[in-house]
């Protein structure tokens, strides 16, 4: 589990393999991350859009841009969090992902770029 904090804007990231969903042998490895977003800050905030870089070791770098997460734009108060479990693909069973949130101070309307913090994705196999 990883962790960064911008502006008073935490987020948390914890990852998993999916060795059920993956396929070693066709080059297909499937892992899962849950994300925390906590509003420590003292101002209502808006994520608007997300920005990723997947980095895999048998690929080249991707990067992913869009409106929200997962068809939402979740506002949060402080003290509030949103969660959220979302997938990623690669080719190698080694990479890596990081990023950006554009949020919005919704009292303000500056705009904040939130640190998705980098985070490791390895697949684990194990021998029966």
């Amino acid at each position: 589990m990883v962790s960064a904090t911008t502006e008073g804007v935490q987020v948390t990231v914890e990852t998993t393999y999916q060795a059920d969903f993956s396929n070693p042998q066709q080059h297909h490895f499937v892992f899962t991350y849950k994300v925390t977003i906590e509003n420590k800050s003292d101002s209502t905030v808006k994520l608007l859009k997300r920005h990723w870089e997947i980095h895999d070791a048998g690929d080249q770098l991707k990067i992913v841009q869009g409106d929200g997460v997962v068809g939402r734009k979740p506002t949060l108060e402080p003290g509030q969090l949103h969660e959220y479990v979302s997938g990623c693909n690669l080719k190698s069973g080694l990479g890596k992902m990081s990023g950006t949130y554009l949020m919005e101070v919704i009292k303000t309307g500056k705009l904040i770029e939130v640190e998705i913090p980098e985070f490791q994705l390895i697949a684990t196999v194990f021998n029966n």
